[in-house]
């Protein structure tokens, strides 16, 4: 079985290391000379509009996947007239745009914050006057990890940031008051079987996720899955799919949707039964689903900008190390660390003795 990649970055990366074992070759399409994901398979180095290179890539392989949603939707209709691709790309198309997702949290009765859609300054301003401030303006597509939104708080900062966003189409989101972020990674077979790990606790710093931790019979399990089921059989998913969720008064709030295997289930690589990227492979081929249990006590903690000594993380007990091969740069994932315990109280402990080194190698 060879698998086509449109994108080489780690997620394309972590796929190929979850399928090797299962007798599968990957060709990966990505514009970036220097595609971490290139060493586990054929790269192609081609843009992703290139229809003469998505055609060659169709040739060669048995189905095409992709690893990140910055990926046209267009390039995935196209592809799709010759080899089957997972996930399809109307699910791609509503998941890269925040107000086709908002509409369609809506429209399954998941619940959202107050949001509206803004092309102008104008729309912007009336937009602040019926939603209120705090509030969050967001690009509709390609922001992530931070970047293409802005938080605004008081009548001062609503003036330029239309502007400020490059002046592209944009939703306004009403700030929420929440307890926690959670996500449920989620598993649709292509017979339209469904799987769920476990929600995950999530904290960010800078809009960039920083550590993902594992939760033990968390009480809005059901209702997570409740909702992100319903989106996946509304789309006829099929792959794995995040779902981003606000904890608001004991409930929950869509924020949004991922369209493919996601940084807060890198966890699931070591802490699992079987890694969110080996079921995403299992289900865009055919394979039986794996088991989404946990393998004890389990958290991800991202490493930004550089990867703390090898030999220091080593030293920790049940620290599980990947270095994505990518060059050093502030403020990019480079790597991750996934850490397991029997116990809680262990586990964030460890977690602590990997940010200590992290500190101490800045």
């Amino acid at each position: 079985m060879k698998i086509g990649v449109i994108g080489g970055g780690q997620l394309g990366r972590m796929l190929a290391l979850a399928g090797t074992p299962l007798g599968m070759k990957f060709v990966f399409l990505d514009p970036a000379h220097d595609a971490c994901a290139a060493t586990l398979g054929e790269h192609i180095h081609a843009d992703y509009h290139d229809h003469e290179h998505l055609r060659q890539l169709a040739d060669q392989v048995d189905m095409v996947t992709f690893e990140f949603e910055s990926v046209p939707a267009d390039t995935v209709a196209f592809l799709s007239q010759f080899v089957p691709v997972y996930p399809c790309a109307e699910s791609l198309r509503i998941a890269r745009d925040r107000l086709l997702e908002k509409n369609l949290f809506r429209s399954l009765q998941i619940p959202v914050a107050p949001f509206a859609p803004v092309d102008s300054q104008t729309d912007l301003e009336q937009a602040v006057a019926s939603i209120g401030l705090p509030a969050v303006l967001k690009t509709r597509t390609l922001g992530y990890d931070g970047k293409g939104q802005k938080v605004l708080r008081e009548t001062a900062d609503v003036g330029q940031a239309f502007a400020e966003l490059g002046s592209v189409p944009c939703i306004l989101e009403a700030f929420v008051e929440f307890s926690g972020e959670v996500s449920l990674i989620a598993v649709r077979s292509r017979d339209g079987i469904s799987n769920f790990y476990p929600l995950v606790h999530n904290t960010h710093s800078n809009g960039i996720l920083r550590v993902s931790i594992a939760s033990h019979q968390h009480p809005l399990q059901s209702l997570a899955e409740q909702y992100t089921a319903a989106v996946l059989d509304h789309l006829n998913y099929v792959g794995v799919m995040a779902f981003e969720f606000f904890e608001i008064d004991g409930g929950l709030k869509a924020n949004e949707i991922a369209p493919r295997v996601h940084n807060s289930g890198h966890w699931t690589i070591e802490g699992a039964e079987c890694s969110q990227f080996e079921n995403h492979l299992r289900a865009i081929t055919g394979l039986p689903l794996g088991s989404t249990a946990k393998l004890g006590e389990s958290a991800m903690i991202n490493f930004i900008g550089s990867v703390p000594a090898i030999s220091g993380l080593a030293a920790i007990a049940d620290c599980h190390v990947h270095d994505y091969g990518k060059a050093f740069k502030e403020g990019r994932k480079v790597g991750h660390a996934t850490v397991r315990s029997a116990d809680s109280e262990t586990l964030r402990r460890r977690l602590a003795e990997i940010e200590a080194l992290m500190v101490a190698d800045k």
